[in-house]
């Protein structure tokens, strides 16, 4: 029982870990950077985390399944993936950036609150950004699942603790990270600043994760 509870909370703290590595941090904070509250920018993140824990289960789960490790080129392809991902959600934060915002005071986008009809589909943004995120990480926690894991009850409710763990880490941080961005919400310049950097710095990154893989 105690190993059991002990391997719980090192996968939970796994999780939270892992939520802070570089790419995490550059994809969800082109997303964040866009919302005017702590509470949508942890939404947002929350978002995140289901998408990711939700491939480490699918594809995890199926590699336990069949007691395998992911083939190399496949694991590579993914790692592309995210790659690619990056560098476009950088594009797409330095396009919002530049946008002026519109007269008035119901401003959009960076400059101001997005409408509520939008909020299922731009929901489904950081979802899928966890789908491709949990997609690269899949094949290596899956075989320290399959080395570790007595059973597959085991090793899948290893893969589930640990993508909470990430959720509940990058919600965490999205949380604190947006009570200042709500302030800078009111100053469209510095948004657009923001928006633009967090760009830049995920287009980087992304390209620097390719170049090391190809």
């Amino acid at each position: 029982m105690l190993d059991s509870l002990l391997g719980a909370a090192l996968g939970l703290a796994a999780g939270v870990r892992h939520a802070m590595e570089p790419d995490h941090l550059a994809a969800v904070s082109t997303v964040v950077a866009e919302q005017k509250s702590a509470r949508r920018s942890m939404t947002f993140a929350a978002a995140w985390g289901v998408g990711h824990a939700l491939m480490l289960l699918g594809v995890g789960g199926a590699l336990l399944l069949v007691r395998r490790e992911m083939p190399a080129r496949l694991g590579d392809a993914f790692e592309l993936a995210v790659a690619a991902m990056l560098v476009l959600l950088g594009l797409r934060a330095i396009v919002r950036a530049r946008q002026p915002a519109p007269a008035g005071g119901h401003a959009h986008g960076p400059h101001g609150d997005a409408s509520e009809h939008g909020g299922i589909r731009s929901s489904l943004r950081p979802l899928g950004i966890g789908v491709v995120h949990g997609l690269a990480g899949s094949g290596a926690l899956a075989a320290l699942a399959i080395g570790k894991a007595p059973s597959f009850g085991a090793g899948l409710l290893f893969l589930g603790i640990y993508g909470a763990g990430a959720t509940l880490g990058m919600s965490a941080l999205a949380g604190v990270v947006g009570i200042p961005l709500a302030r800078l919400a009111r100053r469209p310049r510095v948004m657009s600043g923001l928006l633009a950097l967090t760009g830049a710095l995920s287009i980087a990154l992304g390209v620097g994760w390719a170049w090391v893989r190809i």
